[in-house]
């Protein structure tokens, strides 16, 4: 499925924001695997399952692609093959996680989900993603760690992406929904919220009030 992003001032821009963001196939889904063989769907599967069970019990400093060969009981060369290495597994393992997320801001219920202005979703979705960036913040960041560029890459960011520009441009129509979209989701990079919730210690409730500060700056 595709994963373009809406250029500002283009017509197809202007099609996608005024269509109703439940629309069925307007957004991507988070990255999902080429059509597999059993065996190799199996793997992925043992694979993923054994880097989270080494994350819950060790913390995502201990994931190495030995270790979760090891913890899974097939070659390390299959684990690489299968995700490239650490970085690459531990953005799986969140992109895996990030399925409910994502189902809940694209097709859940209002003010996350369809049914509310674009205002009111912008708010709610940043809300909820403060929230869920402090409860994987440990595995966010360890990610990043292993490879800084990696998130951008991910099928979660350029969903997310693509979501929030979509709501920019119907907030504010002929606006650089794509590149404001971008500006705005850097306020989640791990290392920065690392940096705010535990080195500045500042709560949730703090981090949302700023964000809903931030949009509302100019008005």
């Amino acid at each position: 499925m595709s994963t373009e992003k809406p250029q500002a001032g283009s017509g197809e821009a202007t099609a996608r924001e005024t269509t109703p963001l439940a629309a069925p196939g307007l957004l991507p889904t988070a990255d999902s695997p080429a059509p597999e063989r059993a065996d190799a769907a199996r793997n992925r599967r043992k694979i993923l399952d054994a880097a989270a069970r080494i994350v819950a019990e060790k913390g995502p400093d201990a994931v190495t692609m030995n270790q979760v060969a090891h913890a899974c009981g097939i070659g390390v060369g299959t684990a690489y093959r299968r995700f490239g290495d650490v970085s690459q597994l531990l953005w799986a393992l969140l992109d895996d996680r990030e399925r409910q997320f994502q189902e809940a801001y694209m097709s859940g219920p209002p003010p996350l989900g369809p049914g509310a202005p674009a205002a009111e979703r912008l708010d709610a979705f940043l809300g909820a993603l403060v929230d869920r960036v402090e409860e994987q913040r440990a595995l966010l960041l360890a990610a990043h760690a292993a490879g800084p560029g990696s998130r951008y890459h991910s099928g979660a960011y350029r969903v997310m992406h693509t979501h929030v520009a979509l709501l920019i441009g119907q907030i504010r129509p002929g606006s650089d929904s794509t590149l404001l979209a971008h500006l705005l989701l850097a306020s989640f990079s791990p290392d920065v919220m690392h940096h705010l919730t535990v080195e500045q210690e500042l709560s949730a409730d703090r981090l949302k009030a700023g964000l809903r500060t931030l949009l509302t700056l100019r008005d």
